[in-house]
């Protein structure tokens, strides 16, 4: 309660005083607390079903490591796959949209800023210069190889460059980190993935057989699986038949390639603000995005010792939960029909992209003589 007090002269010698009462503004009467409540209800019904097909992907998960010892479909692979299962059979109204479309854009890239968190700059050391910058030319090189090989068999732009990047960097995060900064829609991105992840597991199985057919030192094996495999805890499964020296090599390549995320994604910004129609040119927002500043920025203090250490496993498990999330909700808004009809010259994309990423990965440890 609030009190106004209102002094009056009503003649020489008297004087009146006026007491007006109002009610202090609260904190539940605020426009902006009834905006972020009307939002939070808004987003409620959409997030609400993404975590449950998050949980329902998780929980598959579980079915499969307890029925057959290890994951084939990754959780993000079969939250993707569910929401497009439920997109087939049940188009969901109105309501749930916001909370689909926060999940799928504003979830996604908060889980992108996160994984900035595992990347330290000081795995640079373990390797030499000539390698690391040889990591980066050829990391360049596979995603215009790769975006090439899209165009030609006539995916479009964005595709093209979700595929190529996938291949390139760090199959689906890196696609879920590009696919905001191209303004992807669900249905690329679902394809994208889903091709991505089933070759994934693929290359986990080949990789081996091919090194030993090449008879490949634990050195070179290992430095190959961190150029090729697309995430790290696959390189570990993919490197593990050749020793711990090749484990140790495969991941440290691997977070080589991950560090090329953040530059990738601001190129590809750049990109996009000369492309803009705005006749002033784009303004910084649009050039550098908050997910992107905050990807880099993570690295950054990781790289300095100042994020302590036993935040580390939280933050991983929670940018990898966000993204389970996130892919939830890109499965509702994808037509399986349409996915189905790109998927033929997606999976040749990603075929015909991962083998020049092989081949070129074999020139540069032949190149450097590893």
């Amino acid at each position: 309660m609030t009190i106004t007090i209102r002094w009056t002269v009503v003649d020489a010698g008297r004087i009146s005083m006026e007491m007006k009462s109002a009610a202090l503004p609260t904190p539940e009467s605020t426009p902006r607390f009834e905006s972020a409540m009307a939002f939070a209800r808004s987003i409620r019904p959409g997030l609400l079903l993404c975590l449950l097909l998050t949980l329902a992907a998780i929980g598959l998960t579980s079915i499969e490591r307890d029925l057959i010892g290890h994951v084939w479909l990754e959780p993000l692979v079969l939250a993707i796959l569910l929401g497009a299962a439920v997109r087939t059979a049940w188009t969901p109204d109105a309501r749930f949209k916001a909370g689909v479309d926060f999940s799928a854009k504003t979830l996604l890239e908060i889980a992108v800023v996160l994984l900035g968190a595992s990347v330290s700059a000081a795995t640079l050391s373990a390797l030499g210069l000539p390698f690391v910058f040889g990591i980066f030319a050829l990391v360049a090189l596979a995603i215009i190889v790769g975006f090439g090989v899209g165009r030609l068999l006539g995916l479009n732009p964005r595709m093209a460059l979700l595929v190529a990047c996938g291949n390139a960097i760090c199959g689906n995060s890196a696609i879920a980190a590009v696919a905001p900064v191209i303004n992807a829609d669900g249905e690329e991105v679902a394809a994208s993935i889903a091709f991505t992840a089933v070759l994934g597991v693929i290359v986990v199985l080949a990789l081996p057989l091919l090194g030993g057919l090449i008879h490949m030192s634990e050195l070179q094996y290992g430095a190959l699986a961190g150029l090729t495999v697309y995430a790290v805890p696959q390189v570990l499964a993919a490197a593990a038949p050749f020793g711990a020296a090749a484990t140790q090599t495969g991941t440290v390549v691997k977070l080589v390639r991950v560090l090329m995320l953040g530059p990738v994604i601001l190129a590809l910004s750049l990109i996009a603000g000369r492309k803009a129609p705005d006749a002033k040119g784009p303004g910084l927002h649009r050039l550098l995005p908050w997910f992107i500043i905050g990807f880099l920025a993570m690295i950054g203090l990781r790289s300095f010792d100042l994020i302590p250490q036993a935040a580390l496993p939280p933050m991983s498990a929670a940018s990898g939960l966000l993204t389970v999330v996130a892919m939830a909700a890109l499965g509702l808004q994808t037509d399986i029909r349409a996915v189905a009809r790109a998927g033929g010259k997606v999976i040749a994309a990603v075929i015909l992209s991962l083998g020049a990423l092989v081949l070129l990965s074999l020139g540069l440890i032949r190149l450097l003589g590893l």
